[in-house]
């Protein structure tokens, strides 16, 4: 099979060099010899029992201003690339679910993370399999429900399930309104309620999980005022070690993320508690991990892609 690497991601103009874990990926597969085929879910087409798609072999760079270069634009049979990345960012819709039915159909390449396991593994509500490891949760799309949990925790914090990067997210501590929380489920549907935890404000740690394996963390501190830590929400990012709580749990959900054939994955803990957000389909976090340790977790991401079957 070629030395190509095919990687499904939002537009190239678009993309954050400072911050960007596929091109992190991508230049590591890059100085392995192989080339890349950038694309996005809308240059996917399946035609004369082929999945084809419209995309760009680019060469990347390491400049931060000028980073990429396009090769050439390229017609591509996709089941001639050894490996598929999945990289585009959320929202999980429509889109993102129809993209992965085109990657089902391959046989041939080695998909990143597998099409059919992100489907079946909700970023919010696979958590609930690791219920004993969070702090008090609930999953509904219940007024009543939500109602009787804020009376019971006072201060609480409501998700989308489908929610991604810190937004669209509700703080809840002193009155609850039925109209705004009726209008927001109507919105968003099922959503995850769960007690707020003050320690946020010292950060959460995201932890690495690659082929079953936790490789890393780091620390993201919300900037002043906020209760975010995303580093798309002005979160900074600084070293960190898990303890032995936090490994037990990360050890736990990467053995149960290997199991439903999630090879690259992104957990979050606060305060040794995992507050639900397991992320499969655009995990981020390796050039600051690589910045903050000098270790490039991109080496062992294909260190590691060898060994899939």
């Amino acid at each position: 099979m070629n030395k190509i690497i095919a990687i499904q991601s939002d537009d190239i103009k678009k993309i954050n060099i400072k911050t960007d874990t596929s091109v992190l990926l991508a230049k590591e597969a890059q100085a392995r010899g192989y080339k890349i085929i950038w694309y996005e879910t809308k240059d996917l087409n399946f035609i004369n029992s082929k999945v084809f798609v419209y995309g760009k072999e680019i060469k990347f760079f390491n400049n931060k201003i000028k980073f990429y270069k396009i090769i050439k634009d390229i017609k591509f049979d996709i089941s001639k690339a050894k490996y598929i990345l999945i990289r585009q960012n959320p929202p999980f819709d429509t889109n993102y679910i129809n993209s992965t039915y085109y990657l089902d159909i391959l046989r041939t390449s080695k998909i990143i993370n597998n099409p059919t396991s992100i489907r079946n593994v909700s970023e919010k509500f696979y958590s609930a399999k690791f219920i004993k490891y969070m702090p008090p949760t609930i999953f509904t799309k219940n007024f009543f429900e939500i109602n009787n949990f804020f009376k019971n925790y006072k201060n609480i914090v409501i998700k989308p399930i489908n929610g991604y990067a810190g937004k669209n997210i509700l703080f809840i501590k002193k009155k609850i309104n039925k109209k705004s929380i009726l209008k927001y489920l109507k919105k968003f549907d099922h959503v995850m309620v769960q007690k707020y935890l003050p320690s946020i404000k010292y950060g959460d740690k995201r932890v690495f999980i690659i082929n079953g394996k936790v490789r890393g963390a780091i620390k993201r501190i919300p900037k002043k005022g906020s209760n975010l830590a995303n580093i798309s929400q002005g979160g900074k990012a600084c070293d960190t070690k898990l303890n032995k709580k936090e490994l037990k749990i990360s050890k736990a959900i990467a053995k149960s993320l290997s199991k439903s054939k999630i090879f690259f994955a992104g957990i979050d803990l606060i305060n040794g508690f995992l507050i639900g957000d397991i992320n499969v389909t655009s995990p981020t976090g390796l050039p600051q991990y690589k910045e903050l340790t000098g270790i490039n977790l991109a080496k062992d991401f294909w260190n590691e892609a060898k060994k899939l079957k």
